[in-house]
């Protein structure tokens, strides 16, 4: 992932937010890189370990359309360990990635 890459996460199981004529689908969102500010409170490693309570206060701070943390809290855990893990991996330096994606690569 790159520095100015923004995941998209594609929901197994959606968010359906509003009732009646105004319900509405979210099937998936995107994801910004978090800055310092957006982490504020939470323990990066609670963050990096796909805590709950701290997905549940980090995402609506980076999610586009803003994803609430009641909504986080009704996810299924596959969508939620998908999330998890997108968001961990924020927390590797460039460098590493781009290593770890050279060693992954299979030689044929």
């Amino acid at each position: 992932m790159s520095n100015n890459e923004m995941p998209t996460i594609e929901l197994d199981y959606p968010i359906i937010r509003g009732t009646g004529d105004k319900q509405k689908e979210i099937k998936e969102f995107t994801l910004r890189r978090p800055m310092g500010g957006d982490l504020r409170g939470q323990s990066l490693i609670d963050i990096s370990m796909a805590k709950v309570d701290s997905i549940a206060v980090v995402l609506p701070r980076i999610s586009n359309p803003v994803i609430h943390e009641h909504e986080v809290k009704q996810m299924d855990a596959s969508d939620l360990m998908d999330i998890g893990l997108t968001i961990a991996g924020f927390f590797t330096k460039a460098k590493f990635q781009s290593q770890a994606e050279t060693e992954a690569t299979p030689i044929a």
